[in-house]
């Protein structure tokens, strides 16, 4: 294993911004910018045992700086988006940045992938990693108290991407931070990830209404387009899903992972058949967030300068309800003073030539 760091460049006010990575004996390497706490890079073998990119992103700073599409970065303090940007705690109505029509997304203006964390390299031959830590100050972009966040990135010899956070506040106040990578398992974009077979520990689901907030209800997947507890591909039914659902331009929802409690528990997988490359994620969180890559429209050359189109990159984002504090059925993102909330996700890769399904 080699641990290394280099200058990935300076930010327009002049701010160093650092580039961490981490290689394996077997050429699989993961890189991680404190710009965004955001994976830049993660290349892990195929079938036959080819390195290869399989995240969106780029090789210079100035394009995370001047394109918000969110690229592998951490995203909160509150992750997806929240109604009109509006919420009560303890009598108090907050209101927050908005910036997606009328809603907050992603933590609003300035999120968590728009500043610079402390880093730190966890030097362990089996298990190195990245821990990242920033203080989120009393009324950044409308949210109340002072937010302690940890975010610790471990790359394991056996490629796993481990994601822990921990959240800390000294006054009430709402979380729910998720990382934003996409991914494409067939390695240098020779894809779209259309042909990509995804499963969900999930057999529900939480429709939406215009603007992308959930209504509430928990919705049975049987007999719908959302249905993914056998192995389905992405693009099989996602026309469907269009119409059925009237979500206009693919899949960009929620679905309701099946568990009684916050423990560590499998979520879904993804195969990629040409490849054999396999994910499959595990969580503490109560749901998953499934993005087809519909805003991608060909205007960002990423790595080997390759033009990131229509449905190039799908992000699975391990996280709570959105709009959670607008909603009373859903499980509470509140995060009192006193409270440690912790959180782990981890992405498991291996090659396999079939996808079975694990639930």
């Amino acid at each position: 294993m080699q641990m290394g760091k280099k200058v990935f460049g300076k930010l327009k006010d002049g701010t160093q911004i650092d580039l961490y990575i981490i290689r394996h004996d077997d050429g699989s390497e993961i890189q991680i910018m404190n710009y965004g706490a955001a994976v830049v890079s993660l290349k892990v073998p195929d079938i036959h045992g080819n390195i290869e990119e399989i995240v969106l992103g780029f090789d210079q700073l100035k394009d995370y700086e001047n394109i918000r599409n969110f690229y592998g970065a951490i995203v909160g303090r509150s992750g997806n988006r929240l109604a009109k940007g509006k919420f009560s705690l303890n009598g108090i109505q907050y209101n927050l940045a908005v910036n997606d029509g009328e809603n907050h997304l992603h933590g609003g203006i300035k999120g968590f992938d728009r500043v610079v964390w402390d880093a730190k390299e966890i030097n362990d031959e089996k298990n190195p990693g990245i821990k990242l830590d920033y203080l989120s100050k009393d009324g950044e972009e409308g949210y109340p108290g002072n937010l302690f966040v940890n975010v610790t990135y471990t790359f394991s010899s056996d490629h796993q991407l481990i994601i822990d956070y921990s959240m800390k506040s000294d006054r009430a106040t709402i979380k729910n931070i998720t990382n934003h990578s996409y991914f494409n398992l067939s390695g240098n974009i020779k894809e779209n990830i259309l042909n990509h077979s995804l499963i969900f520990n999930a057999d529900k689901f939480l429709p939406s209404l215009e603007g992308l907030i959930p209504t509430g209800e928990f919705r049975n997947v049987k007999d719908t387009p959302m249905d993914f507890t056998i192995p389905h591909k992405i693009g099989e039914r996602i026309n469907v899903a269009d119409e059925q659902l009237k979500i206009g331009v693919g899949y960009d929802h929620t679905w309701v992972l099946k568990k009684d409690s916050c423990s560590l528990s499998f979520a879904g997988s993804v195969h990629e058949q040409n490849s054999g490359r396999l994910m499959e994620i595990f969580t503490t969180e109560p749901g998953i967030g499934f993005y087809s890559g519909n805003f991608l429209d060909g205007s960002h050359a990423g790595h080997n300068s390759i033009l990131y189109k229509y449905r190039d990159g799908m992000c699975l984002q391990t996280q709570h309800f959105p709009d959670a504090p607008n909603q009373s059925s859903f499980q509470t993102t509140v995060l009192n003073p006193g409270e440690n909330y912790i959180s782990k996700t981890i992405y498991k890769f291996s090659v396999s030539k079939m996808h079975e399904s694990k639930i």
